[in-house]
């Protein structure tokens, strides 16, 4: 049987001959994914380009020359020794000109050459030079397009003007649409591709200007507003707040011009200054500018001067004397380099603006016809219940226009606000508001839609000045004010954010404007997310820069949340990290984290005592109903103690929900949000609930929204990003290289689970050792220095300290001050260690 089975085995495959096979083909691919290959491929690419381009335009001039050889045949002509040809690459560049000029697409084939250009750029350079797929579409529809329009405007040249193809469907159009309607089919084509592919903006000429200054000149008596109905007030369109000012500024008499200033016919004219004027809106930004430059040469000019006053004698003796361990208070000597974070990635590179899109014109046109029927409807509406107004003003922003009417004297605003259904019912629009009075102004703001809408990019906002200059700890981009104006703000600031709003309103897109702010503004070693997601697929796409700024438990494999008791233990071991980094600011003497991070920049903590650099942390939460339906208290009070404590430290929490009731906002939740976001929501007891105001059931969705800040009611469009775009920045960030982990909160194990379990000396735990070492070389019996230097949650060092209490190395429980340390050196400890069993 032996020998049987012996037999039987022999033809067998040996699986070590299979191995040769599979390696190679995992050499196959490497050597496919290996970035040099990219390069070698892109240097091809842009040679070929280039050899195309000067065999294209060397055709031009020796086509006739080099016609009749290449006709001769392809074998013939290319390996022909005898051949001369006149093209600069040639017989080779002559035949390839020949075969893409006259049997191709003739002079339009130079398109190709811009092809092969951006596939080869990207590739060399290891990025998105150009964007080639969208790119690709502009050339093939351009190359069949100039291929066909030569072709027929050249008719019947010798030169292959539109080659074969251009020929062939030429030939085919005019004689099935005639020599007329191929023309102007093709003159149609050639505007709609120039439309298509540069999106031009066509302006109406500035005609109506001279009426107004004739106007001016020989102004007519002002007659009282409230005699007859032909004495209406007239619109006047505000560009912003400053050049209101200034037209008040230039204006004599009262503040409330006279109405006959403006008149209608001047709109059109006010709308394109508007366009105009919208553009220095970010200049206000840079006059914040010389403030950096001249605040850190303050700290750093005095220096200098220090230290070539001490003599070389005293400099040596001073570098002796002075050491990290004897310096006061942990202080290291400040004659070392400022500390840098950023450097533990200094390849790091920040996202290009060219991952973002522009969508749709950021120009706001808004119709001059429009403008004056919504007045005069909004006026005939007032004269209806005897209400005169005196003036009226219009600001247009990208979805909503803000109509300002200042009323006559001993008009009762209330009269006014008791009208919105009135008003929108004349107007016929949705969303109508009013507020009465606005804020900080004589006026009474009526809030309408836009026929037209634009769209807010966040591209527009990233590149805005006012952004990139910005000195806030936390920028973040939201979207765009009525008058236009970006709103920008610092999270750090507010310091946490609620947002609420029916399905489908725009909340998940809010985030991902948040997110992708701060991406493109912060260091991965100066900001970590931690990101909660119950319905796992709106921020799984997050998930790529996980070793960059995401943020999890120890032993997790997934570092967004998306389990319910998972999100507890990260909840609570937020609170462990406030704990720990409040401790730290205790030691540092500091109040906050800006002041402890700029006093361990510059070297005056000493790391070996746990000090380190701290990074802020955001938590963001989407579906927060579904946690408090889930979890309740377990979920709602760390979220409350968070909230009311780690602002100082640097944690900031940013929840988002579309069950806004009052068991799910809760009071204690809603008392440490004062910065809260609405999108368009069902009733008004929901507007209520998340911005103690009315509104929200007013909006138009889409991105509309309210924010309440600083005690302000704002109406804002949001910054709209793709998803798409969201991926290219995270794969951007997620392709360079990272931490070897994400960022690792403390360690958080469920008093329950304890309960019940006695501890066991034959049962210690592995870091039992280091800790007793720990505490007997600082004679401290601390339970935060086992945290702060062990980098441990609170529960395993409690469990440590037990343990040790239980051996014998420290004493009992003193209440708030430090355990006595029972031994008291070194030697001593191993020895009693080797007698432990």
């Amino acid at each position: 049987m032996a020998n049987k089975l012996k037999s039987k085995k022999k033809p067998l495959p040996d699986p070590v001959d299979l191995r040769p096979e599979k390696e190679e083909k995992v050499e196959v691919r490497s050597v496919l994914r290996d970035e040099r290959t990219h390069k070698i491929s892109g240097a091809l690419l842009l040679l070929l380009s280039v050899f195309l381009f000067i065999a294209f335009t060397s055709y031009l001039f020796t086509w006739q020359e080099d016609q009749d050889k290449v006709f001769q045949g392809t074998s013939r002509f290319l390996f022909g020794d005898d051949i001369r040809v006149a093209n600069l690459l040639g017989r080779l560049g002559a035949w390839v000109s020949h075969f893409f000029f006259f049997k191709g697409f003739g002079l339009a084939s130079f398109f190709l050459c811009s092809i092969f250009f951006m596939a080869g750029a990207n590739l060399l350079f290891g990025k998105k030079v150009f964007r080639l797929w969208r790119n690709l579409r502009y050339v093939l529809v351009g190359l069949l397009y100039f291929s066909v329009a030569f072709a027929f405007f050249s008719g019947k040249s010798a030169f292959p003007w539109g080659g074969a193809v251009g020929n062939m469907i030429s030939e085919w159009m005019s004689s099935f649409l005639g020599k007329i309607g191929t023309g102007a089919l093709l003159l149609l084509g050639g505007v709609a591709y120039f439309i298509w592919r540069f999106n031009p903006v066509f302006e109406v000429p500035k005609m109506p200007a001279l009426p107004v200054r004739n106007k001016e000149r020989n102004p007519e008596p002002v007659p009282d507003p409230t005699v007859d109905d032909a004495d209406e007030p007239k619109l006047f369109i505000e560009e912003t707040p400053r050049n209101k000012r200034n037209n008040l500024k230039k204006e004599t008499g009262p503040v409330v011009p006279p109405p006959e200033i403006i008149s209608p016919e001047s709109i059109p004219l006010q709308m394109i200054e508007r366009e105009d004027f919208q553009e220095p809106e970010n200049t206000i930004p840079p006059f914040a500018e010389p403030e950096v430059p001249v605040i850190v040469p303050v700290q750093e000019v005095p220096l200098p001067p220090l230290k070539p006053a001490i003599p070389q004698a005293d400099l040596e003796l001073e570098i002796k004397e002075v050491t990290p361990e004897e310096t006061p208070d942990g202080e290291v000597h400040e004659d070392l380099p400022p500390y840098e974070p950023t450097l533990d990635l200094r390849d790091y590179r920040f996202p290009s603006m060219d991952l973002l899109e522009t969508h749709g014109s950021e120009k706001i046109v808004q119709d001059p016809a429009e403008l004056e029927a919504n007045k005069n409807q909004i006026i005939n509406t007032l004269k209806n219940y005897d209400i005169q107004i005196q003036k009226i003003f219009a600001t247009v922003g990208p979805t909503v226009t803000l109509y300002e009417i200042v009323p006559a004297a001993g008009v009762r605003i209330s009269r006014i606000k008791n009208l919105e259904d009135d008003i929108a019912l004349s107007l016929a629009a949705l969303g109508i508001r009013i507020i009465a009075p606005i804020p900080g102004k004589g006026t009474i703001g009526i809030e309408v839609p836009n026929v037209k809408k634009t769209v807010v990019s966040m591209k527009t906002l990233l590149t805005a000045d006012k952004f990139q200059h910005s000195n806030f700890s936390l920028p973040i981009a939201i979207g765009k004010k009525i008058d236009n104006e970006n709103f920008i703000v610092d999270l750090a600031a507010m310091p946490h954010l609620l947002m609420a709003g029916a399905t489908g309103q725009g909340k998940s897109v809010g985030l991902n404007a948040i997110l992708v702010s701060l991406l493109y503004k912060k260091h991965p070693s100066q900001l970590k997310f931690v990101l909660v997601d119950p319905k796992k697929v709106e921020l799984s796409i997050y998930r790529t820069i996980e070793k960059h700024f995401l943020a999890k438990l120890p032993g997790e494999e997934e570092a967004i949340i998306t389990d319910t008791k998972k999100v507890v233990h990260t909840l609570n071991a937020l609170c462990i990290e406030m704990d720990n980094r409040y401790d730290l600011l205790k030691e540092a003497g500091t109040r906050n984290i800006r002041e402890y991070n700029e006093k361990f920049v510059k070297r005056r903590l000493n790391p070996q005592k746990g000090h380190q650099f701290l990074p802020f942390m955001v938590l963001v939460i989407d579906e927060f109903a579904d946690l408090i339906m889930t979890a309740g208290k377990e979920v709602e009070m760390p979220i409350a103690r968070l909230a009311q404590l780690a602002r100082a430290v640097g944690i900031h929490l940013i929840i988002a929900t579309q069950r806004p009731s009052v068991n799910i906002i809760t009071g204690t939740i809603k008392a440490n949000f004062p910065a809260r976001i609405a999108f368009k929501v069902s009733s008004k007891i929901d507007s209520r609930t998340i911005l103690d105001a009315g509104g929200a059931e007013q909006l138009i969705g889409k991105g509309d929204m309210l924010i309440s800040y600083n005690g302000e009611l704002t109406r804002l469009q949001c910054a709209f990003v793709d998803t798409p775009e969201v991926e290219s920045v995270t794969d951007f960030i997620g392709r360079q290289r990272g931490y070897p982990q994400a960022f690792l909160l403390p360690e958080y194990v469920d008093e329950k689970e304890m309960e019940g379990k006695d501890f066991d000396l034959n049962d210690k735990d592995p870091l039992f050792g280091d800790a007793a070492r720990l505490i007997v070389q600082n004679q401290i019996g601390s339970t935060s220095l086992l945290q702060r230097r062990m980098k441990l949650g609170y529960n395993r060092a409690g469990r440590l300290m037990d343990q040790l209490e239980q051996a014998g190395v420290v004493g009992p429980n003193l209440g708030s001050k430090a355990r006595e340390v029972i031994i008291k050196t070194e030697a001593e400890l191993d020895e009693y260690l080797t007698q432990i069993p």
